[in-house]
C-alpha cells in the first residue's frame, strides 16, 4: 500500500485520482483518521491536510501524525504531495515537512519533482515552467498567499530545507532508471533532495521506475500517476465508484483563479440561479449564510444553483484592502461552510466545490471524514463517495474546462 500525505484538500483528490487511473483503488481521508476507519481494501490511502500555508511547526506536526498512521496501516512507501507550482514561502512548508519525514523514515536522499506535463507543469535544467512560461513569470508570481518569484527549484528548496538539493539533468533521465539510481547513490551524504528534469509523461515514468523501492518520494500528481503505471496496476471491475452520482446538487465557489471565474461566467451565461456572498455588505458569516439560504429557499424547482464569493482581481483587491486578506478569507470561508450545512439540511446530496480553501470549508462543515475516489468529472477532478450518502466534487481553482461547474451539477436542485 502507498500512503500519501497531501498538503491541501484539492491536491489530495488530484493525487488520488492519478493513482486511480492506473487501476489502484484509492481512498481520501480529510485529516488523519483512526486506523480502524480506513478501508482495508485500498491500494492507496491519501490523507488530506490543510497544511500548505499554516505555521511550519504545525504543518510538520500534522504531517508526522499522518505519516505515523499510514505506516501503522502498512504503507511501504510514503508520498508527500505538494502543488505542481511548488506553492510555498521561504519558510516552508514543503522543506520543513520533508525534512521531518526524512528523519522519520531514516532515508538520506529524496527524489522529488513538481512536474505534471498534462497540466502544463514541466521542469528543465532545474527550472519549473507553467504552460511553457517560467514559474516566476506566470500568474503565480502574484499569488496572494504564496507568491512565486523564483523558478529555480534548488534555490526554492534550499531556502526552506536542510541538506541541500541538486538537479538530475534531462540527459540522465533519458538514459533510464538505472542512470537516475546512480545519481541517487552518488548524492548520499552530499545532497538530500534531487530534482530530476521531466518534460513529458515518459520522463515521469522513468523517474517512477527509479524510485520504486524508495521509502519516501515527493511531488505533484504527475509523478504519483507514473508510480501507479510503473507498478503495472490493472483496471478494476466496474463498481458504483465508476458512475457519476445523482441527487440534488449545488455549486459552491470561492476560488478567484482565472479558470474558476470563467466557469462561473458560464453558469451565469446559462442563466442558472446564482447568489454572491458579499463580505463588504456584511462581515458576519452567519448573516451572509442565512441570506444565501433564504434566497435558496425562495427558488422554484429547477437546475442546480451557484452560491459563490469568487471575484475578479480588481474587486478582490478592494475587498482585501478594506477587510484585510486574512479577515476577508475567514469571513467567506465560514459563510460557505454554513451554507453547505444548510443545503445538506435541505436535501442537497451532491456538492460541487471550487477552490482549495472552499473545498476544505465544505468538507469540514459537512463533517466528511473521507470517502472512495470515483469517476472524474474533469481531468484531476474526481467525485468522492462518502459514507454519509453525500457525494462531493472538490475542484482546484485552475482545474477543469470552462463548462465544468455546469456539467458536474446537471440535474435538479
Amino acid at each position: 500500500m502507498i500512503g500519501v500525505i497531501a498538503d491541501d484538500v484539492t491536491g489530495a483528490t488530484d493525487v488520488a485520482v492519478a493513482f486511480r487511473r492506473t487501476g489502484m483503488r484509492c481512498g481520501v481521508y480529510f485529516g488523519t483518521p483512526a486506523p480502524s476507519a480506513v478501508d482495508v481494501g485500498l491500494d492507496v490511502v491519501v490523507i488530506a491536510l490543510k497544511s500548505r500555508t499554516i505555521a511550519a511547526d504545525d504543518a510538520v506536526a500534522q504531517s508526522l501524525g499522518a505519516a505515523h498512521t499510514l505506516r501503522a496501516l502498512g504503507a511501504q512507501q510514503l508520498y508527500f504531495k505538494y502543488c505542481s507550482t511548488f506553492d510555498s514561502t521561504e519558510n516552508g512548508n514543503i522543506g520543513p515537512v520533508l525534512d521531518a519525514l526524512v528523519e522519520l523514515v531514516q532515508t538520506d536522499v529524496v527524489v522529488t519533482t513538481p512536474a505534471s506535463p498534462e497540466h502544463g507543469r514541466t521542469t528543465f535544467n532545474g527550472y519549473l515552467f507553467v504552460n511553457s512560461v517560467l514559474l516566476s513569470e506566470s500568474s503565480m508570481r502574484n499569488h496572494p498567499l504564496t507568491p512565486m518569484r523564483d523558478s529555480a527549484l534548488t534555490r526554492l528548496m534550499d531556502a526552506q530545507a536542510e541538506g541541500g538539493s541538486a538537479v538530475v539533468g534531462h540527459d540522465v533521465v533519458t538514459r533510464g532508471p538505472a542512470a537516475i539510481r546512480r545519481e541517487v547513490e552518488a548524492a548520499r551524504g552530499r545532497k538530500r533532495y534531487l530534482f530530476p528534469d521531466a518534460a513529458t509523461d515518459a520522463d515521469l515514468l522513468v523517474i517512477a521506475q527509479a524510485v520504486r523501492g524508495e521509502p519516501l518520494v515527493a511531488g505533484a500528481a504527475g509523478l504519483a500517476g507514473a508510480i501507479g503505471r510503473a507498478r503495472g496496476a490493472a483496471p478494476t471491475s466496474r463498481t458504483r465508484e465508476d458512475s457519476a452520482p445523482k441527487g440534488r446538487a449545488a455549486v459552491l465557489a470561492g476560488s478567484c483563479s482565472r479558470r474558476t471565474l470563467e466557469q462561473i461566467d458560464q453558469v451565469l451565461r446559462a442563466e442558472r440561479p446564482a447568489h454572491r456572498l458579499n463580505a463588504l455588505q456584511s462581515d458576519d458569516p452567519e448573516y451572509l449564510a442565512q441570506e444565501a439560504l433564504d434566497w435558496y429557499d425562495a427558488l422554484p424547482p429547477g437546475p442546480a444553483p451557484l452560491i459563490y464569493s469568487s471575484l475578479p482581481p480588481q474587486l478582490l483587491h478592494e475587498v482585501q484592502e478594506k477587510l484585510g486578506v486574512e479577515r476577508s478569507a475567514q469571513i467567506l470561508e465560514a459563510a460557505i461552510g454554513r451554507v453547505a450545512e444548510g443545503l445538506r439540511d435541505r436535501g442537497v446530496t451532491r456538492f460541487v466545490a471550487a477552490g482549495g480553501e472552499t473545498s476544505g470549508s465544505v468538507v469540514a462543515a459537512l463533517g466528511i471524514r473521507g470517502g472512495i475516489v470515483g469517476v472524474e468529472a474533469a481531468r484531476g477532478v474526481p467525485w468522492i463517495h462518502t459514507d454519509q450518502d453525500l457525494d462531493v466534487l472538490l475542484k482546484s481553482g485552475n482545474f477543469g474546462d470552462p463548462d465544468l461547474l455546469l456539467s458536474a451539477s446537471e440535474g435538479s436542485a
